[in-house]
């Protein structure tokens, strides 16, 4: 039998521990990456991978990873950090979350200004994460390409 408990604990003890950025965990079943930002879970939605059952622990968790998290059909989240737009986004699909440190908003890598995911799913409402996946998808794709020039 699963338990919940014990696959949270687990997750957050391994992000805190093993050098991950998001580890998820349901039994003996056990998800890690190491890249930054919602590139792994964009891949996971993509894939068509069922999370179902599992429980995450992730470093940084803004609108836009629990926009992914509610696609992948996680159990629970826990973040380092946490937006405030996401605790609410994921409460209202049901899924538990906590937080050690709640924010007003994700802030970008370089400390300038609003995360560039968290601002693309600024106006998507609660109830469209497939359309804030769209989004997502669109705005990694102009930033790589910003990135290239």
């Amino acid at each position: 039998m699963i338990n919940r408990t014990e696959d949270i604990k687990r997750a957050r003890e391994l992000l805190n521990s093993g050098g991950y950025t998001v580890v998820m965990c349901r039994g003996n079943e056990l998800y890690t990456s190491v890249e930054r930002g919602v590139k792994p879970l964009v891949e996971l939605v993509k894939d068509k991978k069922d999370m179902s059952g599992f429980s995450a622990a992730d470093k940084v968790v803004g609108r836009a990873a629990a926009f992914l998290y509610v696609l992948l059909g996680v159990n629970e989240v826990h973040g380092s950090a946490m937006s405030n737009g996401a605790d609410k986004l994921l409460r209202a699909h049901g899924i538990n979350c906590s937080c050690d440190c709640l924010a007003e908003r994700i802030i970008n890598r370089a400390g300038t200004g609003i995360c560039p995911m968290e601002n693309a799913v600024k106006d998507i409402p609660d109830d469209s994460p497939e359309k804030a996946f769209a989004e997502i998808l669109h705005t990694i794709k102009k930033l790589s390409t910003e990135k290239n020039q």
